[in-house]
């Protein structure tokens, strides 16, 4: 058994086979999940988990040398973008109809039970060295 971290052994295995520059998806409970990536659904209940929950396990795993997110989250003032912005190091902000499309790319998508609008984002790994 794994000392801690993510547990989840669909996640943590999807988790590791990720390389440089691949992208993952992590979405709210309502966006419609693309076919094709791999899909870890963690949805539970609206509202478990949370993005934020699922957002910070993830990023105490991966190096993530860049993301993207909806515009819409940042005009509408949800404290998901804050969130983005306080984590991540480079955030590229787009359409929410351009993140969507993009998440069609990514090689693994995490569905959480969100239930913020705009709580999605796609990061890209980086590398350690």
């Amino acid at each position: 058994m794994k000392r801690g971290g993510i547990i989840n052994a669909q996640l943590s295995g999807a988790l590791a086979r990720l390389g440089h520059t691949d992208g993952l998806l992590i979405c709210d409970a309502g966006l419609p999940l693309p076919s094709g990536p791999e899909v870890v659904d963690l949805a539970f209940e609206f509202g478990t988990p949370t993005f934020k929950t699922v957002l910070d396990g993830i990023l105490r795993e991966l190096i993530v040398e860049r993301a993207t997110a909806a515009m819409e989250a940042a005009e509408g003032g949800y404290a998901t973008h804050q969130l983005l912005v306080d984590r991540l190091p480079v955030l590229d902000i787009v359409p929410h109809e351009e993140l969507k499309r993009r998440g069609r790319g990514a090689k693994l998508v995490v569905r959480t039970g969100a239930d913020i609008p705009y709580s999605n984002v796609i990061l890209y790994c980086g590398v350690p060295f």
